[in-house]
């Protein structure tokens, strides 16, 4: 099979992805949350492998929940460059997308407000986020933030709502979904992962997706779970106007509103003042979690690593 891609960049969440089936597989330092990141690195590591046998000369992960340490490196392609934790700019979170040309997403989930398996944008502290009038979701956010670097969104897999929504919003963008409405008991993964990587791998012919770009000027209304009073103390904070519990954040292009978002979900004036010695701790506890996964998944690891060798073709 011949791409026409040579760099893709991949955006990995773990709601989506086969090993999650509750909230707890999504909350860090749990014992459901690593089983959920072994299965993560194996669902994200077999569309990698299919790229690279496909013709992808490089492949770059952006693990992009919580603190953005889920994937075990150990058990991905050493030929993939994995970008753990978060990065202040130029795309917020992400860094540095370098010369990527297409992007896809990995185990993602619905807008917040909804439905569909753990729905939320951002943060779950937001129960309904819409953008001039419609729900947005974070595959919206997140692909028009890299359309300045002329990145493609091809390819999205999440629960069958998430990728209707994506679907909606990207009208070309290739989708594979995860049903988990029969729960895990009856989930057939390597089943599932093959038809994860088949649909990847159609996707590395779709030129028919152009980078995403959303037009201003943005009228954002947020509305808080935890009610008027966190919403009025969030509004006055950074200068938002506010209602009850809404919050209304107008902006004049994508990247100043996803600017504005991250201000109302994770900082404060200070935190944003010393945003580069709060990311260095975030990270290190990012590390010091994933090491923690190390440990209580050890004999997974081990074993993986160990079949992997023996069955790799390329060594």
């Amino acid at each position: 099979m011949t791409t026409k891609f040579d760099h893709i960049l991949i955006i990995a969440d773990i709601e989506g992805s086969s090993g999650c089936w509750d909230y707890r597989a999504s909350k860090f330092m749990t014992d459901e949350w690593s089983l959920a990141c072994v299965e993560m690195t194996l669902d994200v590591n077999a569309v990698v492998r299919g790229l690279f046998d496909s013709g992808v000369k490089q492949v770059t992960i952006k693990d992009f929940h919580r603190t953005g340490y889920n994937l075990l490196p150990e058990m991905i392609d050493p030929m993939a460059r994995i970008s753990p934790g978060y990065r202040q700019g130029p795309v917020p979170g992400l860094g540095d997308p370098g010369d990527a040309e297409a992007v896809m997403f990995l185990g993602m989930h619905a807008a917040s407000g909804t439905e569909g398996f753990m729905a939320h944008t951002l943060t779950s502290r937001i129960i309904w986020l819409e953008l001039n009038g419609k729900p947005l979701a974070e595959v919206e956010l997140f692909s028009a933030s890299l359309s300045p670097y002329g990145i493609r969104p091809i390819f999205f897999s999440g629960c069958p709502t998430a990728c209707g929504q994506a679907q909606a919003a990207i009208p070309k963008i290739n989708s594979y979904p995860i049903d988990k409405s029969d729960g895990p008991a009856l989930f057939d993964a390597h089943s599932w992962r093959s038809g994860l990587v088949n649909g990847a791998l159609e996707s590395l012919n779709n030129l028919a997706t152009e980078p995403y770009v959303l037009s201003g000027p943005f009228r954002a209304e947020i509305t808080m779970w935890d009610g008027e009073r966190s919403a009025r103390k969030l509004a006055q904070r950074w200068g938002f106007s506010q209602d009850g519990g809404r919050i209304f954040i107008e902006a004049a292009d994508i990247h100043e509103l996803y600017r504005d978002l991250i201000r109302l979900c994770y900082l404060t004036p200070l935190t944003e003042k010393t945003l580069p010695w709060g990311l260095s701790l975030y990270n290190l506890t990012g590390r010091l979690g994933l090491e923690w996964v190390r440990w209580r998944q050890r004999p997974v690891v081990k074993r993986y690593k160990k079949e992997s060798k023996h069955n790799d073709h390329r060594s």
